[in-house]
């Protein structure tokens, strides 16, 4: 998946492509350097490290689970 079809703000399920035998994890696009793509990086939660987006092969958006829906705080 291309950088720009990645939304800020989103978790992503993705796979690092320089570690051999890598496990899935989950990634999430932050905009902290700048809100054009060519600035974002990717975060694992629970870690302070960015990287590169290429350093992972973004596999595919996470969606919550429907039981789980956010309902908004004005309803």
């Amino acid at each position: 998946m291309s950088v720009e079809r990645l939304v800020p703000g989103e978790f992503y399920w993705a796979k690092a492509i320089k570690a051999e035998g890598s496990q899935r994890t989950i990634v999430h696009v932050s905009t902290i350097f700048g809100e054009e793509p060519d600035y974002w990086t990717l975060t694992v939660p629970g870690s302070d490290q960015h990287f590169m987006p290429g350093d992972f092969e973004v596999i595919a958006l996470v969606e919550p689970p429907v039981e789980y829906s956010m309902r908004h705080a004005a309803e």
